[in-house]
């Protein structure tokens, strides 16, 4: 049984309701329940809320909130897995068995439904642990600088102040869209960012965190600047 499991809380502070905020004239929260829904991998998709609100929105675009989260789980302390983790033991007790369980992200409008088809196809054809998405940085991270105490800047890793940006190795950071991983995994708290991991590779036009007032207005017009081209 594959789960679809979409962490949702209701105390977002920096951005007051992001979940059930509007974004492009729908609730930020369709847009990850309608990618699961297209992907067709899934069957059930679950949203795990303490919010009696984000609850009604996730059951107006079709994911189930078979149970609400604990308080005590809906902190600005409690990290994602032991949401999932929650999740998991909750469906348990009801008698479902998932066997591979995807987590997605409530604010990721950007994420397409053949990027979650390469995730499991690669969790599967690997054996892994896990499988999620990355992409690269648009800077050469060798290259970064720090500024001090006194306002001047200073090279992080002055040894590739020379070095030109092609020879420099390409490396990659979470996107923050998903995360495959086997129940198995989940529940033994193996480490995601780890040799038990697969890449699935999204190109940089399609990553976005959304966590500040500054992010939520850049990604309305990244997505706009989208529907614009794909209208074309």
């Amino acid at each position: 049984m594959k789960v679809a499991i979409i962490p949702a809380r209701g105390g977002s502070k920096r951005i007051p309701r992001k979940n059930i905020k509007l974004f492009c004239g729908k609730p930020m929260l369709a847009y990850a329940i309608e990618t699961a829904k297209s992907s067709r991998l899934f069957d059930r998709i679950i949203v795990s809320t303490e919010d009696e609100a984000i609850a009604a929105v996730a059951n107006q675009y079709g994911a189930e909130t078979p149970f609400m989260r604990s308080q005590a789980l809906a902190d600005d302390f409690t990290n994602t897995h032991a949401v999932l983790v929650d999740a998991i033991k909750q469906l348990t007790a009801m008698g479902d068995k998932p066997t591979a369980v995807c987590c997605l992200y409530a604010t990721t409008p950007f994420l397409q439904a053949k990027y979650l088809q390469e995730g499991y196809e690669k969790l599967m054809q690997h054996n892994s642990s896990f499988a999620f998405s990355v992409t690269t940085f648009p800077f050469p991270v060798q290259r970064a600088i720090r500024i001090t105490e006194n306002e001047r800047v200073e090279a992080l890793h002055p040894e590739n102040n020379f070095v030109r940006s092609q020879d420099l190795e390409e490396v990659y950071h979470d996107a923050g869209q998903f995360y495959w991983g086997t129940v198995e995994a989940f529940l033994a708290e193996r480490v995601i960012f780890s040799q038990a991991s697969v890449p699935v590779i999204l190109p940089r036009h399609l990553v976005q965190d959304i966590d500040t007032p500054e992010d939520w207005v850049r990604a309305g017009y990244m997505y706009k600047a989208m529907q614009l081209q794909d209208n074309e």
